[in-house]
């Protein structure tokens, strides 16, 4: 069963592994990040623009924070030009959603979230623990393609391991 400690480890993780992430994103410099890498969004920077912009569409659905800038799946890769201003937004939406989590209860978990989706052009019902459990897989599965582009560019981010952040958190 999902629960509301469950939300607030991903949560945690989430915003752990995005430090990790994006410090070696910079590490490797502008053209690197922005070099087509063939992954399905093609470059870090496009691919780190898509998950920020899941991200945001997914928490205006949970808790009511701002929409993305674009509404369209399509354009969320090219959401954010500017390096500074993705990093700035991503810092401040991991917050964000370390908030969030730390609010949410069992009995919230437990109920259905009625949405429109843009992707399927009408109103969805689901479990909202089954919405949670995509959202952070989603971010893991995005991360994971970044993570694999930014050791192939020669970049080095941390560990990915859950239990490593449980290990250090609790020192």
């Amino acid at each position: 069963m999902i629960t509301a400690e469950y939300a607030r480890v991903m949560a945690r993780y989430n915003r752990w592994q995005n430090v990790s992430i994006y410090a070696a994103a910079e590490a490797l410099g502008d053209a690197a990040r922005r070099a087509d890498r063939g992954a399905f969004f093609g470059s870090i920077h496009r691919t780190l623009s898509h998950l920020l912009w899941g991200d945001m569409i997914w928490m205006s659905r949970f808790a009511g924070l701002d929409a993305p800038p674009v509404a369209n799946i399509g354009e969320s890769p090219d959401m954010i030009e500017s390096w500074a201003d993705m990093q700035s937004r991503r810092k401040a939406l991991d917050a964000q959603i370390a908030e969030w989590a730390q609010t949410l209860s069992d009995d919230q978990i437990s109920r259905d979230l009625t949405w429109h989706s843009g992707v399927l052009n009408r109103e969805i019902t689901r479990p909202f623990a089954d919405l949670l459990v995509h959202f952070f897989n989603h971010q893991t599965h995005h991360r994971g393609q970044v993570h694999a582009m930014i050791t192939a560019a020669g970049g080095r981010p941390d560990d990915t391991d859950l239990f490593i952040m449980q290990v250090e958190n609790r020192a």
